[in-house]
């Protein structure tokens, strides 16, 4: 209950936050361009418009995290409300879950925005049949942002904005070529390769929710696909909270 609290309360600041309602606006604004570079793609337009679509909603997403989640903790200690909240009988690592639980709501919520309007832009130019594909790219996404969020969130917890800004983007993109580090790890020396294969494992798979070429031919994936991402996803996030919340629970605030 007292973590449902603290989602609520974190939903509510970011979704009243500029920063998301602004990348919103640019998403929306940036898919209606696609329809405009439509003509120039030789009888691909409608794959363009998809794949940008969908790509704009993962680089938004991206961008919201670093610029909201990686300084949620920061900014409570700033305005010196954690003091108050950990006074009472909350424990930390419920009060790191309700801001994980709540930024990660706020993201969806702005996924599945950015999905309609992609659905309905789509729909407009006559392709509607695409729907089905484009909600699970999209859901695919939210699963993405989730696991990124965990991370940004266990950074926040540890260290400074700026600094949490920093590693997520580099778990970020180490992740997304983390299929690329296991293949250099087969090509070098075992002490090297050996290295950049616990890398890669470390590093959340990230291109195991990336669909975007699927669905812009208008090819659903698997409901297997969806489990095993599904799974690792939860797997990966209470991993990631759970070390979080073992570090956050030794900080000392004075």
């Amino acid at each position: 209950m007292k973590s449902y609290l603290i989602a609520r309360n974190t939903f509510r600041e970011a979704t009243r936050d500029r920063v998301l309602v602004g990348l919103c606006v640019a998403g929306a604004v940036a898919m209606l361009a696609t329809l405009g570079l439509s003509p120039l793609a030789l009888g691909e337009g409608q794959r363009l418009t998809v794949d940008l679509g969908l790509s704009v909603i993962s680089v938004l997403g991206m961008l919201a995290v670093l610029m909201v989640g990686t300084s949620l903790v920061a900014k409570e200690i700033d305005r010196r409300t954690i003091y108050n909240l950990l006074s009472r009988p909350i424990a930390r690592p419920v009060y790191l879950v309700g801001k994980w639980a709540g930024l990660t709501a706020a993201l969806w919520t702005v996924a599945v925005v950015l999905g309609l309007v992609l659905c309905g832009l789509l729909a407009i130019g006559g392709s509607a049949h695409l729907a089905p594909a484009i909600l699970q790219a999209v859901y695919m996404s939210g699963l993405e942002l989730s696991v990124v969020t965990a991370i940004a969130v266990m950074c926040s917890a540890l260290s400074t904005p700026v600094l949490s800004a920093l590693y997520t983007l580099g778990f970020y993109c180490v992740g997304q070529w983390s299929y690329d580090l296991r293949g250099f790890a087969a090509q070098f020396p075992d002490a090297l390769g050996v290295t950049l294969r616990v890398v890669a494992d470390v590093v959340p798979n990230l291109p195991i929710f990336n669909i975007r070429t699927l669905a812009a031919s208008g090819e659903v994936t698997s409901a297997f696909h969806l489990m095993i991402a599904t799974g690792y996803a939860v797997l990966y996030v209470g991993c990631v909270l759970a070390l979080g919340a073992a570090a956050f629970q030794s900080r000392d605030f004075k």
